[in-house]
């Protein structure tokens, strides 16, 4: 549970210094918007990296085994990276950093396939619910790390330095891979790379219920995205300041999302995996009606507290369970590609959830959109009443839990 938490905190460390913190730094320098907002490209690896996971599923590096060996890899690279970074100006050298931040964003999405696939082979059937909240919690904290304290850092020091602590953060993930257990169970890698591509795909969609499961990944978080889409533009119209903004939705919010999660897979050892998408779902979506209740009230700071919190912490629940699910749905031989496969279609949820979600709000006023953004829960429950009819995952139920 340790070296999952560990795990988590080094992949969430990256992200935030390809995105905002990168931002914040272009802003300083008086590089034109134009070219701030084009450097969201770099992000395009996260997307696509299911693309090249099979590789890291077919070879084995020569220490530390399949996934720690990759793990150690990955992480070398972004300290390199991350470090070098911050030797170059962004206003004087841009196409130098954004080759840079792709460097970073490339092999950040690298780090994931393997860490995903490493946590996947390690935990125990009873392990996954705390497992998989554990490692939401630690990608968390790094988010915070990597950009309010480092945005923090900037006001006092150059961000060379800042980048260079920030490399230095990923010691922490270095040493969790070092010191890894193994998982139990030795899997036999796939013999050649062609078998790598084809066959984690062929594996999932040969299963019963296999599109009906990947509707139910795309579908399970698509009314926590439209929630929070605009976020800030509905709490600004409410009246309330940035300084609100910062203190209760990036900070407060931040907590609950943590104690969420962390309550979640606690929960999960009990309620098993289904029966916490269930309740995880109901309570994610449901909580979205506090902002509905905020959008009647108008500026009443208690109850943008409570929403905020309510929101957060409910959605870290429902992490807990989705990352939970995902993982009990991947075939050891094939975990790194399956779960990228599956953390990708997350991107679409995104996608679907979050572009029309202006449009929406333009013509439905803010309470009628919270209303329609609850009931998207509804798809996913539909589609979750057929859980038991999917192939390898009513069996992955302990007795207790069914």
């Amino acid at each position: 549970m340790a070296v999952v938490l560990l795990l988590g905190f080094s992949s969430g460390i990256p992200l935030a210094l390809t995105g905002t913190t990168l931002q914040a730094w272009m802003k300083t320098e008086n590089v034109d918007l134009t070219t701030i907002g084009l450097f969201s490209l770099v992000g395009l690896p996260y997307a696509l990296k299911f693309l090249w996971a099979p590789f890291m599923d077919r070879y084995t590096p020569p220490f530390l085994g399949r996934r720690q060996g990759w793990i150690v890899i990955a992480q070398l690279l972004l300290v390199a990276s991350i470090a070098t970074m911050g030797f170059f100006n962004p206003a004087q050298t841009p196409w130098i950093v954004a080759a840079l931040a792709m460097l970073v964003a490339f092999f950040s999405a690298s780090q994931d396939i393997v860490v995903d696939a490493y946590r996947t082979d390690l935990l125990e059937r009873d392990e996954v619910g705390p497992g998989a909240s554990l490692y939401v919690t630690g990608y968390r904290i790094a988010m915070l790390v990597s950009g309010a304290v480092a945005l923090i850092l900037a006001d006092h020091l150059p961000w060379r330095v800042v980048y260079l602590i920030m490399a230095g953060t990923m010691a922490i993930g270095l040493l969790a891979a070092f010191f890894a257990p193994s998982p139990r169970v030795v899997v036999k890698p796939p013999t050649s790379l062609m078998n790598a591509f084809v066959h984690p795909l062929l594996e999932f969609f040969r299963r019963k219920g296999a599109w009906e499961i990947v509707l139910f990944v795309i579908f399970y978080k698509i009314d926590v995205v439209v929630t929070t889409a605009l976020m800030t533009p509905f709490i600004m119209d409410m009246g309330f300041s940035k300084t609100d903004i910062g203190a209760v939705t990036k900070g407060f919010g931040l907590v609950a999302t943590i104690v969420g999660t962390l309550v979640g897979g606690a929960l999960m050892v009990r309620l098993g995996i289904k029966r916490s998408l269930w309740a995880f779902g109901i309570f994610q979506g449901v909580s979205g009606m506090s902002f509905w209740l905020l959008a009647k009230l108008g500026h009443h700071y208690p109850m943008m507290v409570t929403a905020i919190a309510a929101e957060n912490f409910c959605s870290g629940m429902g992490n807990a369970a989705y990352s939970a699910f995902m993982m009990s749905l991947c075939d050891k031989r094939f975990t790194a590609t399956q779960f990228a496969l599956l953390t990708s279609l997350m991107a679409v949820t995104r996608v679907v959830g979050s572009t029309p979600s202006g449009w929406l709000a333009e013509r439905l006023g803010w309470e009628m959109y919270f209303i329609f953004a609850t009931l998207l829960m509804i798809p996913s429950l539909l589609i979750l009443t057929r859980y038991n009819k999917w192939a390898n995952l009513a069996d992955q139920e302990s007795p207790a839990t069914t």
